[in-house]
């Protein structure tokens, strides 16, 4: 018997239209798949009855994998794969595997031998990479930064630094109720001249994404509070 395939299937990053954000081989493979590993089962199925209304919603199988997600629960979500099932590996917004749990799972299918099929979709990271002006030939994705302030602000000055001495954009994100605050220390802690990217709410219609030195960014007024964003520093030469 031939083995199933696990999809990487690409969420909305909030509430857009699923047109102008996934392509329609998204939907088609949704539709043939009733096996699905996903962080939050009751938002997995809003999204597939968005993008697939026609999908009879009892006949779905979710896995949940979140933090609380123990080891030995990785093996058996992929059995059916072992026999001859297709899995689809959610996120909650975004691109499965990319600032995300399910990298996990997608190491664990090479090991047992599944082919591993990535969609494409939206992933914020990318989108605000793209639209920052900054260098996309050499870039760095660090994920959460320090709570503690004084800690927060080394590795602040520190991405700075790289960015100045190997010429690579700096990629950070914060928890969104934590927004402003994370604003206000890169302005403190950065040089004036050094380049700051915010991009909030990518894809959706109140999409704000706005370059420009950390001197000038002290004299814009910008609310972040509880709004997904997307962070990118460099300094030029």
């Amino acid at each position: 018997m031939a083995t199933g395939k696990l999809y990487l299937i690409p969420t909305m990053l909030g509430e857009s239209d699923p047109a102008e954000v996934l392509p329609a081989s998204v939907p088609n493979i949704v539709v043939n798949t009733r096996n699905f590993i996903a962080e939050n089962e009751k938002t997995a199925r809003r999204f597939i009855k968005t993008i697939t209304p026609e999908v009879p919603q009892p006949e779905l199988k979710f896995s949940i994998l979140n933090k609380h997600t123990e080891p030995s629960e990785h093996r058996p979500m992929l059995r059916p794969c072992e026999n001859g099932e297709n899995v689809g590996l959610m996120s909650e917004a975004g691109c499965p595997g990319i600032a995300d749990p399910g990298a996990v799972i997608v190491k664990l299918a090479h090991e047992m031998g599944i082919q591993v099929v990535p969609m494409v979709g939206p992933s914020s990271i990318l989108l605000a990479m793209m639209a920052s002006g900054m260098n996309g030939q050499n870039f760095a994705f660090n994920g959460y930064l320090p709570i503690d302030k004084s800690e927060k602000k080394s590795a602040l000055r520190n991405f700075e630094k790289l960015s100045y001495e190997k010429g690579q954009s700096q990629i950070f994100i914060e928890t969104p109720y934590r927004n402003n605050k994370m604003l206000e220390d890169i302005l403190q802690a950065l040089h004036p001249e050094t380049h700051l990217c915010v991009a909030a709410d990518v894809t959706l219609a109140s999409e704000y994404i706005r370059t420009m030195p950390v001197k000038s960014w002290k004299k814009e007024k910008t609310d972040l509070q509880n709004r997904p964003a997307i962070f990118i520093i460099h300094r030029f030469r």
